[in-house]
């Protein structure tokens, strides 16, 4: 199977040169481009054909390539032929660096050349370069003609200059491949259901499906997905490995994965991928890129600095990025993106596949059957989505805005006046709102006005912007800016699955396009790649996940039991406390001695977890004046991470007195960390976890209604639900772990509940008196003390 190639990529490795820019300030998309192609295409004549594949095989070093892409419009005629690239953004075509000109040119003669070596005949092709600048609509078209022998000339210099990295990459999956094919399980055995999963991943890459596999705890989810798709990838089914996840901790569990397998011999290239917030040098963070060494004929240095990385290492982590990014004066966010290139795992966020502002264009602008996703923690992805496709925009920092340019002669009458029209535009659509006494509302088609005052402002201030001094000023109307960008983004997805919500707080006013529902465009990021698996610890009910995260009617489902003893968890349901917002004050006193019940049965660490901020504090200042001579630890409203460090350093191994820790159920504690052994033998959950009743919600759950889903399930029971699973998943970590999840609601043992517990939760007892749950404490603790 030969190596693809892009026409595209081609040409930009080899012809880029010069200063990395900002394209920060850039509102053109993807999505944008598109239509814009469309509708010139839709303009030529009847001989014109769009999208024109073509391709070409080549053997380079003894290795079988395919060269291929896309031209815009090929039209073919008696008379000749003819290849048009459209371009689009919103600089002024005179004001294009020259390196940019050649990268366009670069691509459309390249085409010439694949197109006359597939219609043997031609002796010359006219090359149009049509340039639309988005933000005036205004074309620009430029011609020239290329014969045969100058085509083949410049084809034969981009090899060239390419084949060196050809050879790089060839050597580096030279080198991979037999380490793969002699790679074993890394462990001395399987635990149980590992196999199991490592076939069914294996089963779904070669059949280009997406798997949706819930894998309890101690399965070894990490390696039991990877292990199979490295193996595949060594096969030649797939290329490239994006696993991705929500944390942190979890990319560090892939690292560390990869790191295992090369040290049993496995020779591949990993990256993992940091925010540029995190990974950009603090001395870069207050220049422009006309200021800045690192950004500053970056592309001048590029390759000896990719050389010089590869070549010394195989797993590329932050503090190497950073390192030879120091090294080469290279700018480490971009150079890690440019590593990524060379790379058979990548390691980062869900936003570089799913964002539809941030993801990785140079993987994801078109089907890429190379590319597997392996999707960890995918439960996570359900909120996270529905955040990646929504926007708001916000009155109150137009309202300093309006009132700074004012005073200030840097701003422009007409900026001044763009300003002011978007702050009406935000009065009138908020006035019938008020005139009704009501602060929210919720509207199915975005307001017509706002959206035009809005694209105005942006236009104002892109033309604004040019040569403005760094100021105070400057940067408050940069940070709208890109929030009026981010809001026209989104809206361009905006379609059934969305509502548009208006409010109006202390004279602030919001208008939000919040998704509903982002399954389809899930659904289309997965399709980008050769098939995906998403799994989680906790995924029930599967069908409820199937539709929410972009599921296919051919989509697989895998369960796995738990590995571990079912007798090393007790699960007691207190069937006579009651936690609905009106029972609470009722119900605190028997909250209060189930958890007294519940650590008086053993000395040792315990984690309690409650549904809402205020809830958690009220419980635990309650707890203290009862209980004052049992040690608490309690979950701050912000914690930065020492603070955090500092938490989970109570829970420390072997205790010598009782520990009682209260945090928030679905917040920082409840996932994600690890308290094996005796560090954790108690969680208690209080409440079955809903979503307090709000608007949006309320929405999500009408929204689900009207397309025959369950609705309150979707919207209030199942993300409640997922947070109690993965809060008393904080218990048992390891085969010799044991303990006792306590959870404190009666709702949790009605059948509603209790028929969507995973198969390791069967066991559950039901609780009806104080009396029953300090004897099945007891006993619990007996029969470990006697086993």
């Amino acid at each position: 199977m030969p190596i693809k190639l892009g026409v595209r990529e081609l040409v930009e490795f080899t012809l880029r040169t010069g200063d990395l820019g900002s394209t920060s300030n850039s509102q053109n998309t993807a999505l944008l481009g598109a239509r814009i192609h469309r509708r010139l295409q839709k303009q030529r004549g009847e001989n014109y054909q769009k999208e024109y594949y073509l391709d070409l095989n080549l053997t380079l070093n003894g290795t079988d390539y395919l060269l291929h892409g896309r031209a815009d419009g090929v039209t073919l005629t008696d008379d000749g032929a003819s290849i048009e690239e459209i371009k689009t953004s919103e600089t002024v075509f005179d004001q294009l660096s020259e390196n940019t000109l050649t990268l366009y040119w670069g691509q459309v003669k390249l085409y010439a050349y694949l197109l006359m070596q597939k219609e043997t005949d031609l002796d010359e092709v006219t090359l149009t370069l049509t340039y639309f600048q988005t933000n005036t609509e205004t074309t620009t078209q430029t011609d020239q003609v290329i014969s045969r022998q100058a085509a083949k000339a410049f084809f034969d210099k981009v090899i060239a200059e390419y084949v060196t990295w050809l050879k790089f990459r060839s050597d580096l999956r030279e080198r991979r491949d037999p380490t793969i094919q002699q790679l074993t399980f890394p462990f001395g055995h399987y635990r149980p259901g590992q196999r199991e999963l490592a076939v069914a991943v294996y089963k779904t890459i070669l059949t280009s499906k997406r798997l949706f596999a819930e894998a309890p705890t101690g399965t070894g989810k990490t390696i039991s997905t990877l292990f199979p798709t490295i193996k595949a990838s060594g096969e030649g089914v797939i290329q490239r490995i994006f696993y991705l996840t929500a944390k942190q901790s979890t990319r560090t569990v892939a690292e560390e994965a990869v790191s295992l397998m090369a040290s049993q011999g496995l020779k591949l290239k990993s990256i993992t991928l940091t925010a540029k917030e995190k990974i950009q040098f603090p001395e870069e963070a207050d220049l422009q890129p006309d200021e800045n060494p690192y950004m500053l004929g970056y592309y001048d240095r590029l390759k000896p600095a990719l050389l010089d990385l590869i070549n010394h290492n195989d797993q590329l982590t932050r503090p190497v990025i950073e390192e030879y990014a120091r090294k080469h004066t290279l700018d480490p966010f971009e150079f890690q993106l440019d590593a990524s290139l060379f790379c058979d795992v990548i390691i980062g966020d869900y936003n570089y596949l799913f964002d539809p502002q941030v993801h990785l264009q140079r993987f994801f602008t078109a089907e890429d059957p190379d590319n597997f996703f392996l999707i960890d923690e995918a439960h996570n992805l359900v909120s996270r989505s529905r955040e990646m496709y929504s926007a708001e925009l916000t009155s109150r920092p137009l309202d300093r805005l309006v009132e700074q340019s004012r005073d200030l002669k840097q701003a422009t009458p007409k900026l001044r006046r763009r300003l002011q029209d978007l702050r009406a535009t935000f009065d009138d659509i908020v006035a019938p709102l008020l005139q009704d006494g009501k602060t929210d509302s919720t509207f199915l088609t975005p307001p017509e006005d706002f959206n035009h005052d809005l694209s105005r402002l942006v236009e104002a201030i892109h033309d604004w912007l040019v040569d403005q001094p760094q100021t105070p000023f400057t940067q408050s109307i940069l940070d709208y800016y890109f929030a009026a960008i981010s809001y026209q983004r989104i809206g361009e997805y905006y379609d059934d699955t969305y509502r548009m919500r208006l409010a109006v707080v202390d004279g602030n006013i919001t208008i939000k396009q919040l998704c509903l529902d982002p399954s389809t465009f899930l659904a289309d990021s997965l399709a980008l790649g050769h098939g995906a698996v998403l799994f989680s610890a906790t995924l029930s009910p599967m069908d409820y996940y199937q539709t929410v995260l972009g599921g296919d009617t051919d989509s697989l489902a895998y369960q796995l039991n738990s590995p571990f003893e079912p007798q090393h968890q007790a699960i007691l349901v207190t069937n006579y406390i009651q936690t609905t917002y009106k029972q609470r004050n009722a119900n605190l006193a028997n909250i209060l001695l189930a958890i007294k019940t519940l650590v008086d049965g053993k000395t040792g660490n315990y984690l309690i977890f409650l549904p809402s901020y205020n809830y958690l504090l009220d419980v635990t200042q309650a707890f203290q004046m009862a209980y004052p001579h049992i040690k608490t630890v309690v979950q701050q409203s912000k914690m930065a991470e020492a603070d955090r460090t500092a938490f989970l350093a109570n829970f420390v191994a072997n205790p010598q007195e009782t520990l009682v820790g209260f945090a928030l159920l679905g917040g920082i504690f409840a996932e994600g960390i690890d308290l094996k052994a005796d560090r954790l033998i108690g969680v208690g959950v209080v409440s079955v976890g809903l979503p307090g009743i709000n608007p949006e919600t309320d929405l999500i759950r009408d929204y689900f209604d009207e397309q025959s889903q369950k609705g309150f399930a979707f919207a209030y029971q199942l993300p409640g639900l997922n947070n109690v699973f993965q809060a008393a998943g904080r218990l048992i970590r390891g085969s010799k772990d044991v303990g006792i999840i306590l959870l404190m609601d009666q709702r949790f043992s009605s059948p509603r509940y209790t028929h969507l517990y995973p198969q390791h939760w069967q066991h559950f007892r039901r609780l009806y008196r104080p009396e029953q749950l300090t004897t099945a404490v007891q006993n619990f603790w007996h029969q470990e003390v006697s086993s």
